[in-house]
């Protein structure tokens, strides 16, 4: 459970610290766009009250709740689970990863009301309108690490 807590621990705190000192140390709120390494790198500010790509954006205010109150809930479940099934150190991390970037964003959810997108990346004459955060990373590169290192196999493993 330790590697999964400092995952977690990780992941969630380079997010919110990501988050201060782009979104308001360098005050992205006002400015609202910062070419780092164009067109490669960019801070371009978005809030998303939705999911993934905006999904769900228009919905009502209840879905931040059910948003916050999911991410929790999964959070904890990850936790229990992983604990219980994991064996291989990059799994365990994958699952801290997962619940770090999950209860970051909750937090943003909270706090502002949507989550602080900031990241921009673009490349070979591909403009991508989206952006993006630390946790959502994290979120990603756990889900891979559980699926691509899987070592569950449907055993129970000691915690």
């Amino acid at each position: 459970m330790r590697v999964i807590l400092l995952s977690a621990l990780a992941v969630f705190g380079i997010d919110q610290l990501s988050k201060w000192a782009v979104v308001h140390k360098m005050n992205l709120l006002e400015r609202l766009s910062v070419d780092v390494l164009p067109p490669l790198l960019n801070f371009r500010m978005g809030w998303n009250t939705g999911i993934n790509f905006g999904l769900f954006s228009d919905s009502p205010e209840i879905m931040r709740y059910v948003l916050i109150v999911l991410a929790v809930g999964v959070s904890g479940f990850l936790l229990w689970w992983g604990n219980r099934n994991l064996g291989r150190t990059i799994t365990q991390m994958g699952a801290g990863a997962i619940i770090g970037g999950a209860l970051a964003n909750a937090l943003d959810r909270v706090i502002y009301g949507a989550v602080a997108d900031f990241l921009n990346m673009s490349c070979c004459g591909i403009d991508n309108p989206y952006t993006f955060n630390i946790a959502d990373i994290g979120i990603f590169a756990g889900a891979f690490a559980l699926v691509a290192f899987d070592d569950t196999k449907g055993e129970q493993k000691g915690g």
